[in-house]
């Protein structure tokens, strides 16, 4: 029994960090429509300013995360305002096709630096034994990392809900030219939208980095991975976000601890989520807490 519980407390582990880094491509497709293919790529940038700035500047690790999470939100708003503007009321598919452009060009000037080939890792700065309860033991490092994931997804929820400027990013996502004609800047809101998911993107990296160490081809690919969990929870969906990387995470653990560990298979871990996935479109095709628009023409 231990053991499913401890698969259970990796599962959520996992699942967080899931949702946290799914968190930020939900925001910019809730304002824009749009799916970012070089989110994974920002995530990458956001790990890597860390390390640099707390290995080689000499910054106390704490401030680093901060510092990344803020050059990042600037990075992203900057990426937005040079790269996408332009393309506002254009087909989605141009917006999106620009995005995969970005992501090859960040990844061509990272591998130009030692961090695009080399693996890396933070200082040590918690205590490198585990909590251990009934037998079921989760690292410093774990638990601090998914304290912070929830504290985010908590504050960008509120932010949606109840500040003035999430509401008009809802706005936007639902009706781009009435949004105009009550006086909401529509580049405004996609610009924050792009900063905000920069911002949690790189504090998903931080914690992914510190969990599993910093390799470029691990960070970007969580951009990848969470395709399926922002698809499983409902692509507007914050709510969804963190719902379906748990159920993600859960899939992976479970899969790989019980399928690989008992009938000799391999990367079961991988493939499962994906086959929930399908199994769960089949009967909600917008996903588990997506939006089911109904357009008449």
């Amino acid at each position: 029994m231990s053991y499913f519980f401890q698969i259970v407390v990796s599962g959520v582990v996992v699942g967080s960090i899931y949702a946290l880094a799914a968190l930020g491509m939900v925001l910019i497709y809730k304002s824009s429509k749009v799916l970012n293919i070089a989110h994974g790529q920002i995530i990458a940038a956001g790990a890597f300013i860390t390390y640099f700035l707390t290995v080689t500047v000499g910054v106390p690790i704490f401030f680093s995360f901060i510092a990344s999470m803020i050059i990042t939100f600037f990075l992203a708003m900057s990426v937005e305002k040079i790269f996408l503007r332009r393309l506002i009321g254009e087909p989605i598919i141009s917006v999106i096709m620009v995005t995969i452009g970005l992501a090859s060009i960040i990844d061509g000037l990272i591998y130009l630096t030692p961090f695009g080939t080399e693996n890396f890792s933070f200082p040590s700065f918690l205590p490198e034994t585990s909590l251990s309860l009934g037998g079921v033991s989760i690292s410093w490092t774990q638990l601090l990392g998914v304290i912070i994931t929830f504290i985010l997804i908590g504050g960008f929820s509120w932010f949606f809900k109840k500040s003035t400027v999430g509401i008009s990013m809802r706005a936007v996502s639902d009706d781009q030219f009435a949004s105009m004609s009550v006086g909401i800047s529509v580049p405004k809101v996609f610009g924050l939208a792009w900063a905000t998911a920069g911002l949690s993107a790189a504090a998903a990296g931080c914690i992914i980095g510190n969990i599993t160490g910093l390799n470029f081809d691990t960070l970007h690919a969580f951009g990848i991975v969470v395709f399926p969990v922002v698809i499983l929870g409902g692509l507007d969906s914050i709510l969804g976000a963190v719902v379906g990387g748990i159920i993600m995470g859960l899939i992976q653990q479970f899969a790989a601890g019980y399928l690989d560990g008992n009938f000799g298979l391999n990367g079961t871990g991988d493939v499962m989520p994906y086959v929930i996935l399908l199994i769960i479109l089949w009967f909600k095709p917008h996903g588990l807490f997506g939006i089911h628009e109904i357009e008449r023409v």
